[in-house]
């Protein structure tokens, strides 16, 4: 792969913990991410703000306003898991959708392939900019906007089930799926607009749990313990 897009989820961020940052994590993906970045991998990184706030759970408040307080939780955790990035002694920025003073780039594809080729990591935070469209959904986009090779969704679950774990211990595991199975089945392996979108761009995904050792590398190398959905 020479060009990815990295889907972290908010909440594996967070570790046993459940909310905030756990450092020894984020210090674990960025020692990975850093290592991507040796081997010249382009990476984008889209972070989830579930270890601070969904939008769909806010329902004492409107739901837009709710979805925008889970677009700034976003870009919080953008901002902190690109800090600790740098600290490996690689350059990153972090792109919104939107104005956000001084703290962010405003996205467009030309920034991206310019930072690309000087080598800088590029965070996409702020989900699409809009209420009703999750961050899966802003993955998908920006994976499909910088034609990534593929979108690997590193989660808190390790793949593709034929229903949740939790709930059903029958549950089984994918090795290999394809979109169309995943938008039949109703899987949620992301939500279903990104994954008819993900259907439309032809965008292939590799699911696994962060919390395994080097689970990002070994998904780029293809030899992980996850689902690939093939498109």
């Amino acid at each position: 792969m020479k060009r990815i897009l990295l889907k972290l989820s908010g909440e594996a961020l967070a570790g046993e913990k459940g909310t905030g940052f756990d450092l020894a994590t984020v210090e674990k993906v960025a020692g990975q991410i850093a290592k991507l970045h040796e081997k010249g991998i382009e990476t984008g990184i889209v972070i989830g703000g579930g270890n601070f706030w969904r939008g769909r759970s806010g329902t004492e408040i409107d739901r837009t306003k709710s979805d925008q307080i889970g677009m700034l939780a976003t870009i919080m955790n953008c901002i902190y898991v690109s800090d600790v990035v740098r600290s490996h002694g690689i350059i990153t920025s972090v792109l919104t959708p939107f104005e956000c003073g001084s703290f962010t780039k405003l996205f467009s594809k030309d920034r991206v392939n310019k930072y690309f080729s000087k080598g800088i990591i590029a965070f996409f935070a702020g989900g699409t900019g809009h209420p009703y469209f999750s961050t899966d959904t802003g993955a998908v986009l920006r994976a499909a906007e910088i034609e990534a090779d593929a979108l690997l969704l590193a989660k808190a679950i390790d793949g593709v089930y034929s229903a949740d774990p939790k709930d059903d211990p029958q549950a089984i595991r994918y090795d290999r799926i394809s979109l169309d199975e995943v938008i039949e089945k109703d899987l949620r392996v992301v939500d279903m607009t990104a994954a008819i979108m993900a259907k439309e761009n032809h965008l292939s995904m590799r699911v696994f749990a962060l919390q395994e050792e080097d689970s990002i590398l070994k998904a780029v190398e293809g030899d992980f313990n996850g689902t690939i959905v093939t498109a």
